[in-house]
């Protein structure tokens, strides 16, 4: 469905990722963990085309994305939600919601998009008035993916979810994840909170000085002696 092929990018003269190569299929859910600082962000800044890649390609269901616009992939089903939420703190939850769904494919389902959203989020049912930047951080991830969501995903990419979020809503958001997924749509998760997202996810791969060193399902890297060492602590 995705594939990431040979790809490096840099930000002017700084080479961040290397020959970064992985697949993402239909239905599963595929973790990037690593490090702070490692480059897992910047996948997914490479594969929205905000940042171009220096070298490779990426191709999502026959698209070959660095030849195309961030329009054009969002209008094809390819959703990022950033690292830090990046609301519209001065406009209201479901004004933010809204804004998720302005592409040509989400529009026409608008209604049913929020009642959905709405459903999986109760708390922005009750604070869909209420502006944005006065939520609390956990409510204002909530929102961050529901306006991912609204965009119609075919693959959500979600960059740190779980970022400054205390354990039960780290919790909470995972299982909506995990949720959303069974529901058919394709996650691209990048954490650092490497224990829950591996207890979750179908394969992953980690991520080190800009490199992928190591590919597994999530089973198979929580057993995997160096990923204990370096990233659990065990």
């Amino acid at each position: 469905m995705l594939k990431i092929d040979h790809v490096d990018m840099g930000y002017g003269d700084l080479q961040v990722l290397w020959d970064i190569s992985f697949e993402v299929s239909q239905g599963e859910i595929v973790v990037l963990v690593g490090a702070n600082g490692a480059g897992k962000s910047s996948v997914l800044r490479t594969i929205s085309n905000i940042v171009p890649a220096t070298k490779g390609n990426i191709t999502f269901n026959g698209l070959e994305l660095t030849q195309a616009q961030p329009l054009e992939i969002i209008e094809n089903g390819v959703i990022h939600v950033p690292e830090g939420r990046l609301l519209f703190n001065e406009m209201s939850v479901e004004e933010n919601l809204i804004m998720g769904s302005l592409s040509s494919q989400a529009k026409p389902h608008r209604k049913q998009s929020l009642e959905y959203c709405y459903d999986l989020f109760p708390r922005l049912r009750e604070r869909r008035t209420q502006m944005a930047g006065t939520l609390s951080g956990g409510e204002q991830q909530m929102v961050a993916v529901a306006r991912g969501l609204m965009a119609k995903p075919k693959v959500l990419m979600l960059d740190e979810p779980s970022l400054g979020l205390a354990p039960i809503l780290v919790q909470e958001i995972f299982e909506i994840a995990q949720a959303v997924n069974q529901e058919g749509i394709t996650i691209l998760l990048v954490e650092q909170n490497v224990r829950q997202t591996l207890a979750f996810c179908h394969r992953a791969y980690v991520i080190e000085n800009g490199r992928i060193t190591k590919t597994g399902t999530g089973q198979e890297l929580l057993n995997d002696g160096y990923v204990r060492e370096a990233f659990l602590g065990i």
